[in-house]
């Protein structure tokens, strides 16, 4: 029982939930090489991948950000910082998660295999970069937004221009909504000389910076319908996304961020799995 109560602390821990950011743009990556649906073994390995590159990261990015989140109010009481995990558990779950990602990225095809060190080497990079840029936004952006183009690897074996669009796109997407979430570390963050949008520019001109995000965003997400050639229940999900976007800004404003939770989990988490739903129905219903 002692076991598995620490194994339910490490993955909240890493908020093992929000897998759901990255995952469905992986498959929705996958769906796009295999223009339908990939193989059951292919979307096995995918999940394994997926799963084990983020508990890697993010249990690294919770390690190496403890000096900071013990110091600040709003992450004093996590696992690591209040003593609830130790490290070297953290660093256990680290390295098996990496060993299932490499494990899976070797089951898939060789250039995956070829190329995993340096996605995992870039989806760990993150945890540094609010040390000495604002630009860490898109940092994470880019951890994340590697997902699609991994899961077109996945599938085909080799690299094309359409994923890569998909992967700017999710990039700036999850700066944008990162940018939002920063603002609630805005003071600390300028207090302990850690780097963000809102905290160089303040929360007002974030905002606006974080929506010029979206749309460019938005815009790459329209042309991967075009240059796919997909069907109207794909611009059907980019309507939708949209909307979801909008909404984000009515739910929480430069005066008003007490309802973030709402805004980055909820809505953000449903962008997700709209845009990949709306894909593989286009897909398949032609």
């Amino acid at each position: 029982m002692k076991v598995f109560k620490k194994i339910k602390i490490l993955l909240d821990m890493i908020k093992f939930e929000h897998t759901i950011f990255a995952l469905p743009f992986a498959y929705l990556g996958a769906f796009l090489a295999a223009r339908g649906f990939p193989s059951l073994r292919q979307c096995w390995w995918i999940l394994v991948a997926m799963v084990g590159a983020r508990t890697c990261a993010m249990g690294f990015n919770r390690i190496v950000d403890v000096p900071f989140d013990a110091k600040n109010p709003r992450t004093k009481d996590r696992a690591l910082p209040s003593g609830k995990v130790k490290p070297k558990e953290a660093w256990a779950m680290v390295i098996i998660a990496a060993i299932l990602y490499f494990w899976a990225a070797y089951e898939l095809n060789s250039l995956a295999f070829k190329l995993s060190p340096i996605v995992l080497a870039t989806v760990m990079f993150y945890s540094y970069t609010k040390r000495f840029t604002p630009l860490c936004h898109l940092f994470l952006g880019l951890a994340i937004g590697i997902a699609p183009t991994a899961g077109w690897i996945a599938v085909k074996g080799s690299v094309s221009y359409l994923p890569i669009i998909l992967s700017i796109g999710v990039m700036f997407w999850v700066g944008g909504f990162d940018i939002l979430y920063a603002c609630l570390d805005e003071e600390f963050d300028k207090k302990i000389g850690l780097h963000s949008i809102p905290a160089k520019f303040g929360r007002r001109k974030a905002f606006w910076i974080s929506g010029f995000f979206h749309a460019i965003a938005f815009g790459c997400f329209v042309a991967v319908g075009i240059l796919a050639h997909l069907n109207w229940i794909y611009y059907l999900g980019v309507v939708i996304t949209f909307i979801l976007l909008v909404m984000q800004r009515i739910v929480v404003t430069p005066s008003d961020i007490s309802r973030m939770n709402m805004a980055f989990f909820t809505l953000n988490g449903a962008i997700s799995i709209v845009l990949f739903v709306a894909t593989a129905l286009a897909l398949i219903i032609v």
